[in-house]
């Protein structure tokens, strides 16, 4: 198995992040885990479009891409198998700002119905986000947001 190229959003409401919640076999055991909304750049596709898709693919959204957060590259194992994830992060916003008002989302990919939810950066380091060093990256850009208000 190769690399797999993605790409996910981070979305702030305060000091919240909009994150989706899934409950599977994960590289830390099996549970609920969190994760931003994102997937997979298809050939020929450049990473900020593939970002706009997937939002509006899955949360049937329109979102602006603001920055870059950076680049997390993850190698991990689930049920015996190695996965390796170089994944590019970007703040975005909704075009419709009354989306911001609501709690929750539910996301569709496929058979597959799960939610995201608006969780506090705070109260991330008790639970399982994925991908690796994503809390320390949000905490950071978490910081930045804070200064300008």
């Amino acid at each position: 198995m190769r690399p797999r190229a993605n790409t996910l959003g981070i979305l702030f409401k305060g000091g919240k992040v909009l994150l989706e919640e899934n409950v599977a076999r994960h590289s830390k055991g099996y549970g609920t885990y969190y994760r931003p909304i994102g997937g997979t750049i298809e050939l020929g596709e450049r990473s900020q479009q593939a970002l706009v898709r997937e939002f509006q693919e899955e949360l049937q959204v329109e979102v602006s891409v603001l920055k870059s957060l950076g680049c997390l590259e993850n190698i991990y194992k689930v049920k015996g198998r190695i996965g390796h994830e170089i994944t590019l992060l970007y703040t975005v916003e909704f075009v419709d700002s009354s989306l911001y008002e609501k709690e929750s989302f539910i996301m569709t990919e496929g058979n597959k119905i799960t939610t995201a939810k608006w969780m506090d950066v705070r109260d991330l380091i008790e639970k399982v986000v994925f991908p690796d060093g994503l809390i320390e990256l949000l905490e950071i850009e978490f910081a930045r947001q804070m200064e300008k208000v």
